[in-house]
């Protein structure tokens, strides 16, 4: 409800909007904001994100009310959210604000927001920036009840996005469900799919099972194998997975990581190594034969950082 002891209409006239450049109305609409109190601040950035047309302008005041945190101004974000327009051109100008809005929302920690993110994360005819930021919203907000879709979502065959598929990984990852260990595993032991084709949706899962129980037997053979994938950084996040884990076999896991083809991996498995065995490791890559003069350096360079005052 517009406040009727402020002509809002009149402040937006007085603004410019419609007339001047985008940033000299927001410029303007900041500074109208600043004089008012808070209550009078929520209903009038509540009036602009229901009347401003301008998309330039609109993106803005989507970010100046990242810090309200009133229901009045989530119900329009939601709204904003949702909104699909019939005219493809309209449409696409409306992505980039859509996914401000899901941000926005997704600060609120709000569980009463999921279901407008599964709606737009569930619609294949949605745009991938959309549902790349709703699956992000979602493990940010942290309800289970998202687990079992973000689940759906990261294995459909028929997903034509691997870009969602990653970003629903992730989320997943946040959310830190047990449940969602089984099918990631299955996910990795399949084989399947766009996992085939695009190692940064096995990086994902990787990371993702590391965060959500890298102590379990299951998770941990898919991690030992990880560190054989032809991708580098499907190998450093296993290290990384495998050092965090509580494995009396982490170490050994590791070891094979420091003879790898690639220097970022040898240089994270030492770094892991030596976070989990103290300057022993460093003491033995440098004085012993079989180790890559890199790797050497490397050894030195850490004794250098960490062991010498």
């Amino acid at each position: 409800m517009v406040n009727k002891a402020l002509d809002f209409d009149v402040i937006l006239k007085k603004c410019g909007v419609g007339v001047d450049a985008p940033l000299v109305v927001v410029n303007k609409i900041t500074e109208v904001a600043l004089t008012l109190s808070e209550n009078d601040r929520v209903d009038f950035f509540e009036y602009l994100l229901s009347n401003i047309s301008d998309k330039k302008v609109l993106s803005e005041v989507i970010k100046l009310v990242y810090p309200l945190k009133s229901e009045k101004i989530l119900s329009k974000l939601l709204d904003i959210l949702l909104l699909r327009s019939g005219n493809e051109s309209e449409q696409d100008e409306l992505i980039d604000i859509r996914v401000l809005c899901a941000k926005a929302i997704a600060d609120y920690r709000d569980t009463s927001t999921v279901n407008a993110f599964l709606y737009c994360l569930n619609n294949k005819k949605e745009h991938y920036k959309v549902r790349l930021a709703c699956a992000d919203a979602l493990g940010r907000i942290g309800d289970r009840y998202a687990v079992k879709p973000l689940i759906n979502v990261v294995k459909d065959e028929n997903e034509k996005s691997v870009y969602v598929q990653e970003s629903a990984t992730f989320a997943l990852g946040l959310l830190g469900d047990m449940s969602a260990v089984d099918p990631l595993v299955s996910i990795m032991e399949s084989k399947q799919g766009l996992l085939g084709k695009f190692s940064f949706l096995k990086e994902k899962i990787v990371e993702a099972l590391g965060k959500l129980n890298p102590n379990n037997a299951k998770v941990l053979k898919v991690l030992k194998n990880a560190l054989l994938d032809s991708s580098p950084m499907v190998r450093i996040n296993a290290i990384e997975a495998i050092m965090n884990s509580e494995s009396e076999q982490a170490s050994d896991m590791i070891r094979q990581a420091l003879n790898d083809e690639d220097e970022e991996v040898m240089r994270n498995a030492l770094i892991a190594l030596y976070n989990l065995n103290g300057r022993d490791i460093l003491d033995e890559v440098i004085s012993l034969p079989g180790y890559s003069e890199f790797l050497k350096a490397e050894a030195k360079a850490l004794i250098e950082e960490y062991e010498e005052d």
